[in-house]
């Protein structure tokens, strides 16, 4: 019988978690089937994006609707460096509500927008605006269901291109998990690939699940009320990502909060107290670590934090080099984990956390409303 996060999978099935916790699990070979699955259509992928990458003045925007979003959030600062050229990471809630103070008509723009399902209201809406607004666009759609709006609308457009995500990642359980990292790895594979880098944040995770969990399970087993997770540069997009599934998972009964460690002293620690439990995701670079360090001694000295917990290499058998971009996929898979034990100590079902609907797996409920420019 399989066990996935020590629980059997009769234990999984009776409290409704077996989905989470086997998409959790399955993440680091996802993330190399995501890398073949790349290389196998880059002929095809060049064709269609070098053209267009081609232009100068290009725009490139990372988008999508939560958890989506945060893919964007958690590689723009990345691939600004590797690309020598700004990305943009713009949710597709606020494109939507404010399509003329994020869309420029007379500026070419690529946007790479992400959706589990494909079928998220604003992320629909997102593409028609823009093609509304903008002069010259392109849409490449990177989304794990091939019958959602994204992927299907896609095909039919030739300033369009659609990637799906290797099979198994249009998760089943509620909260985002294979799905978010498996659609990470495919755009840094698309637009700044390292194989050698991507198969050490696999090897991390593995090593993880392999001798890891024990202990997070402990950890999680802590009674606190509020959680903090901080990272600086895209590692921030991990701990919004890493926020939202705590959130998600205790179905709000354990309030979390995300920073940056610089920006955390402008006002945010003063929600620290013998109640807060701290996870701190450290950089890799050494300019960037100077800071982390400087506030984690801090925090230390301030006695007020229940329990920090600080993320780096020695968690995941020593991963070395690994970029930022690249640590926050062993990073992110810690506090999923982390997420899913909370849950089970909450009593929470972690594949449905809230069975009275009020908020739903595929975002329900929201208006869309015709733009008419001026």
């Amino acid at each position: 019988m399989s066990e996935f996060l020590t629980y059997s999978e009769d234990f999984l099935t009776s409290n409704n978690g077996y989905w989470t916790a086997k998409e959790i699990c399955q993440q680091p070979r996802i993330w190399r089937e995501a890398g073949s699955n790349v290389e196998a259509k880059r002929a095809e992928l060049n064709d269609w994006l070098n053209p267009i990458l081609a232009k100068s003045d290009l725009r490139i925007i990372l988008t999508g609707a939560g958890t989506s979003a945060y893919v964007g959030e958690s590689i723009a600062p990345h691939l600004t460096t590797q690309l020598g050229r700004q990305i943009e990471a713009i949710s597709t809630t606020n494109i939507v509500s404010n399509p003329l103070q994020y869309l420029l008509k007379d500026k070419p723009t690529l946007v790479v927008s992400y959706g589990r399902s494909g079928n998220s209201p604003e992320s629909v809406a997102a593409v028609k605006l823009v093609d509304q607004v903008v002069d010259d666009c392109y849409h490449l759609v990177l989304t794990c269901n091939p019958e959602g709006h994204l992927a299907t609308n896609a095909q039919k457009q030739d300033n369009s291109f659609s990637l799906l995500m290797p099979e198994g990642t249009l998760d089943q359980s509620f909260a985002m998990t294979s799905s978010f990292s498996s659609m990470l790895v495919s755009t840094l594979c698309i637009f700044a690939p390292q194989a050698e880098q991507l198969e050490k944040a696999a090897l991390a995770a593995d090593s993880f699940f392999a001798n890891g969990i024990a202990s997070v399970k402990e950890k999680a087993a802590l009674d606190v009320q509020r959680l903090v997770f901080l990272g600086a540069g895209g590692l921030q997009g991990i701990a919004k990502e890493a926020a939202l599934k705590v959130l998600e998972l205790t179905a709000g009964k354990v309030i979390s909060y995300f920073e940056s460690p610089l920006g955390f002293r402008h006002g945010p620690k003063s929600l620290v107290d013998d109640t807060t439990e701290i996870i701190f995701f450290s950089s890799t670079n050494a300019y960037t670590k100077q800071y982390d360090q400087d506030l984690l001694a801090e925090l230390a000295r301030d006695e007020q934090a229940k329990s920090i917990i600080t993320l780096d290499g020695s968690l995941f058998g020593d991963f070395g080099d690994l970029d930022d971009v690249w640590a926050g996929l062993p990073y992110i898979v810690y506090c999923q984990v982390f997420s899913f034990f909370k849950s089970i100590n909450a009593n929470i079902t972690p594949d449905n956390p809230c069975p009275t609907g009020e908020v739903n797996r595929v975002v329900q409920g929201v208006t869309l409303y015709p733009l008419e420019e001026k």
